[in-house]
């Protein structure tokens, strides 16, 4: 599945699962941009994931949403929280720019895209990287916070390194 985003959609979601099932065949999700993913699931198939919560901060040319949430930047404005909320209401609005949440919450399966929480930032100073933060929280206190500055160029939807890192993750 090159586009996670596409998962958020229940029945898309179940269909293509049940199509994999039916075939006997397995639905590989790449983890693109996603550190700590196979972390995330082996605490999700433990039963120790509480709660996973995303952020991804970007220049906002880099952002193709859908809507007109952003139309309204300008150069030099700073930092802008455009959406904070489930990654399952998040994928719709931002479907090319939170793959990396979408391969998270099918990772962290028991809290699903609507128990994944996410936010999406749009940062006029984040010129040359993309900055990915995932914050894994487990029994007893366990917080695990990573931050990825992603290099990128202006206006690219995705960073330099994602390339490679989806490509990896399929291996």
């Amino acid at each position: 599945v090159g586009s996670p985003s596409a998962l958020s959609d229940p029945d898309l979601n179940q269909k293509l699962r049940q199509a994999s099932l039916h075939h006997g065949r397995t639905l590989y999700i790449p983890s693109g941009a996603l550190w700590g993913g196979q972390d995330i699931q082996r605490m999700n198939d433990t039963g120790t994931l509480k709660a996973l919560f995303i952020r991804m901060s970007k220049h906002p040319s880099c952002f193709r949403l859908t809507g007109d949430i952003l139309n309204d930047w300008t150069e030099g404005e700073g930092r802008r929280v455009l959406f904070r909320g489930s990654v399952a209401d998040l994928c719709p609005l931002a479907p090319n720019n939170v793959n990396t949440m979408a391969a998270a919450a099918v990772a962290a399966e028991t809290l699903g895209f609507k128990g994944v929480q996410g936010e999406i930032v749009s940062d006029t100073a984040l010129k040359d990287f993309h900055v990915v933060e995932v914050e894994v929280t487990g029994p007893d206190g366990f917080l695990v916070h990573t931050v990825r500055r992603n290099p990128t160029k202006l206006g690219a939807v995705t960073g330099s390194a994602t390339y490679n890192s989806f490509w990896n993750s399929l291996l």
